[in-house]
């Protein structure tokens, strides 16, 4: 398979397409006969690290970002910088030109595009495609390649160029942000249980396993189960170290060393387990049936409802009907949850020219954001729920384009008064 076929539904995520240098190694064609890769994604340390704690934060249409967000700039600190960019000027002709902004004419009037040279690229941009590898075949060294006892590497199956239905066995750069956050907050997640809704490839719940206790990585589909659950093994080397060998913010590598061997006998005792299992967002309960694979116990929804403290969902709302589903299964969790609990959304807010409105839109963003305000507005008496957006000013680990689409939210839930008052006697 030398070039990727696309069709007029194919979805083929970024992440994949922006890595010219990544080695696609396909090892195998899945249930659907869709081909199967594995790509090697190397968490950056802080030498290397891409540092985003001077970044502007993403605009929000009708919630203001927290206060403490001092040292990540403001959107009207964006909006200023970029009227000092749109300085105009006189010409010769006596017209006011705005720089930046006015589009290049030929001497009849017609929009003149700069159009790249046919035999290359130009200068410094590389070929923005994947190089696939059948399998056997030797992948050539670009210095990508890591054992796997070398620090950072996550080694994830994957496929490419997949219809809607399907993109759930892609990586999206959702997925990459939530990562981001969790290895920058490692503090928020130690020891925590945790659940992720629509996991995909398991790559969010594979990092979150490096500082919880345990994580329940949810989807549906038995083949991208199978795949997620592929993902947890070829990770093995990560989760068994407990996060080890990951890089830690601000922590010197040596005497990370050093403390890791003093506390040898803590370090060994911690959990990371990851627990792939079905959860089907058009049903109204698990499924625990033992004869389903995914399935869960009654021991398991027992200790998800007892012990769960933290939810997480990374890039998942991209069809409506699904979005109203994955709400529905938030609101029945969290309400039978013990303790309250922290979610954590991802979301890219992707722009799309509509026949219907003839014009650009975000309708499946625009949906999530109602549902979120459905959410925050909920007054049964049962629950109370918190929603803000979170500043995208934590390091990145991961490489990839964090547009400024990307977004990320906080909901916050506990039952409300009337659920724990106690009836008089």
């Amino acid at each position: 398979m030398d070039n990727i076929t696309f069709r007029s539904d194919t979805v083929l995520s970024d992440i994949h397409l922006l890595q010219p240098n990544t080695r696609h190694l396909m090892v195998r064609l899945n249930a659907v006969g869709q081909p199967v890769f594995v790509s090697q994604f190397k968490v950056l340390w802080d030498s290397e690290r891409l540092d985003r704690s001077e970044s502007p934060p993403p605009s929000y249409t009708d919630q203001q970002p927290p206060e403490n967000t001092a040292d990540c700039g403001s959107p009207e600190q964006e909006r200023e910088g970029e009227e000092e960019e749109e300085e105009e000027e006189e010409g010769e002709d006596g017209r006011r030109r705005s720089w930046g902004l006015e589009p290049l004419l030929d001497e009849d009037g017609d929009l003149d595009v700069v159009r790249r040279p046919r035999g290359g690229d130009g200068p410094g941009r590389d070929r923005i495609y994947p190089i696939i590898l059948s399998k056997g075949e030797e992948a050539a060294s670009d210095g990508d390649e890591l054992e796997e006892s070398d620090c950072g590497v996550i080694r994830i199956e994957h496929t490419m160029a997949t219809p809607l239905e399907d993109v759930g066995k892609q990586v999206w750069r959702g997925a990459f942000l939530m990562a981001d956050f969790i290895l920058s907050h490692r503090d928020l997640f130690q020891g925590c249980t945790v659940l992720e809704l629509g996991a995909g490839t398991g790559v969010t719940s594979i990092v979150m396993a490096t500082v919880a206790k345990r994580v329940y990585c949810t989807d549906v589909g038995q083949d991208l189960l199978s795949m997620c659950e592929r993902n947890v093994a070829l990770n093995k080397h990560i989760l068994e170290s407990g996060g080890r060998r990951l890089p830690v913010p601000g922590i010197d590598l040596s005497m990370c060393e050093r403390n890791v061997a003093l506390n040898k006998h803590i370090l060994e005792s911690g959990d990371g387990d990851v627990k792939v299992c079905e959860l089907d967002w058009m049903r109204d309960d698990f499924c625990t049936d033992p004869e389903v694979e995914f399935s869960w116990t009654e021991d398991e929804v027992a200790d998800l409802h007892d012990n769960t403290t933290v939810l997480i969902a990374a890039d998942v709302c991209y069809d409506d009907d699904l979005t109203d589903g994955l709400f529905r299964t938030l609101y029945r969790i969290m309400s039978n949850l013990r303790h309250p609990c922290t979610l954590y959304f991802s979301i890219e807010k992707r722009l799309n020219f509509t026949l219907q409105h003839m014009d650009v839109s975000c309708e499946a963003y625009d949906h999530f954001r109602s549902c979120l305000s459905d959410l925050k507005n909920i007054t049964d008496g049962k629950m109370i729920f918190t929603v803000e957006p979170v500043q995208l000013c934590f390091p990145q680990f991961l490489i990839y384009e964090r547009i400024k689409q990307l977004e990320l939210w906080k909901i916050t839930s506990s039952h409300s008064d009337q659920m724990k008052a106690t009836p008089a006697m």
